[in-house]
């Protein structure tokens, strides 16, 4: 009896790689988002102030806050990002925070 080898496919998609960990566990797949989530709020902190030029210090000093705030809330890690906040940033900065819902997907590549 010959035995068929199933093939396996090979990459170095992270996304790719992260869905074949994550199968259809959904509490996994839910705890992705979230850190997603963090990810692009801390990110988009970080581009906003370095646009604007100013250090976490001035931002901080504007918002009213201490340069340890913008720090952690610039850390992929943080996940205590309040709409109030977000909103003093956002005014320090000449934005508005603008808040989408979006149709929940499988994780897909940027």
């Amino acid at each position: 009896m010959m035995r068929t080898l199933k093939k396996t496919h090979k990459t170095t998609d992270a996304v790719e790689i992260l869905n074949h960990m994550i199968g259809d566990d959904a509490a996994l797949r839910e705890m992705v988002a979230v850190e997603r989530e963090n990810v692009e709020v801390a990110r988009k902190i970080y581009e906003l102030r370095t646009a604007a030029g100013l250090t976490q210090t001035r931002l901080a000093r504007k918002v009213g806050t201490t340069q340890s705030v913008i720090s952690q809330l610039e850390d992929a890690d943080y996940d205590g990002h309040s709409m109030a906040m977000l909103r003093r940033i956002a005014t320090a900065l000449e934005r508005r925070v603008e808040i989408r819902f979006l149709p929940i997907k499988r994780l897909q590549s940027a």
